[in-house]
This record gives structure tokens, sequence and C-alpha cells, in this order.
């Protein structure tokens, strides 16, 4: 037991809530400040123009379907379209001309672990020669971690078949 100064109380090591505390929290929901956690995959514009796209953890051999805002970009106008690029991983299923910016909308295969980036142009359909970079950088996990919570925007369409040759009752014919 603790010994106290003269004139002091030792007081035990239980906490105390106000009677409006005890009401809020007696439904068992836990709140969170808005702040503390961003549901929602976080566009920003890099200083040599291009923009980064986080769209935060994704498990690897799936398929996502992932929807973002890019800022209205002036040198290109209304009318944009992808540049063809050879990525098997990351490809552009259309993009919509917005008031606020323009709706991109990508399907991404996470094909390994680990923080990846994979690249996309968007180009000025008026044919000015007007482009922008995108990078979407994704946080993929191995298969053994569970379940990702998705952000906002992010979506699941399936999951690419692994083949494991040791795991397989086919064996062939002798």
């Amino acid at each position: 037991m603790a010994t106290a100064s003269k004139g002091s109380k030792v007081k035990g090591g239980g906490v105390r809530f106000a009677p409006s505390q005890l009401a809020e929290g007696a439904h068992g929901h836990v709140h969170f400040d808005e702040k503390l956690h961003d549901s929602a995959v976080m566009v920003t514009q890099e200083k040599d123009g291009s923009f980064l796209v986080k769209v935060g953890f994704l498990k690897i051999l799936h398929k996502y379907e992932i929807t973002f805002l890019l800022p209205p970009v002036q040198r290109l106008g209304k009318d944009v379209c992808a540049v063809p690029l050879p990525n098997i991983n990351l490809r552009v299923i259309g993009i919509t001309s917005l008031p606020e910016g323009y709706s991109v909308k990508c399907e991404y295969t996470a094909h390994k672990e680990g923080v990846l980036k994979e690249e996309m142009v968007l180009a000025s359909e008026a044919g000015e020669g007007a482009c922008i970079k995108v990078v979407v950088q994704a946080r993929v996990m191995d298969r053994h971690h569970g379940t990702p919570m998705l952000l906002d925007g992010v979506r699941c369409i399936g999951a690419e078949l692994e083949y494991d040759s040791e795991q397989s009752d086919w064996h062939g014919f002798d």
C-alpha cells in the first residue's frame, strides 16, 4: 500500500465518468473525431505538378475498382482521356469531367506485396499536348494478414486465382 504524506488521502485506481459520458457510452459505440481517421482516397499534388493518389491497404492478388477526384487542371480543359500505357496492373475505365474536377475510375490488380506505385497519364482530348502524370500508391498486404478495411472510393471486384503446385490435388497421368 502506498504511503501518503501528512494531510493527503490515497485514492484507488478507479476512473470516474461524468453522467453525460456514461449516457453516451452506455450503448457500446465508439465515436472518433473525423480528423483522426480520413477514410477516403487521398489525392495530393506534387511539386512537379503530378498527382499522388493514396488508396490505402489492399490485399495481394485481388482486383479493385478505384474512383477518385482530381482537382481541375486548367491546361487540360474539360475533355480528358487516359494515354494508353503498357501497364497490366492499372487500367483506366473512365474519366468524367465535373465542375469540381475530374472523376477518374480505374481497375487495379494488387500483384505483389509492399508499397506499390503505378502510373497513368491523362491528356487533353483537344490535342494540344497537355498532359499530367497520376501515380496511384497502394500498400499491398500478403494473403496471411487478413482483410484490409477499404477506403471510400475503393471496392474489391474479385480475387485473382493463385496456382500453388505444392497444394494442388492434381498429379497428372502416370
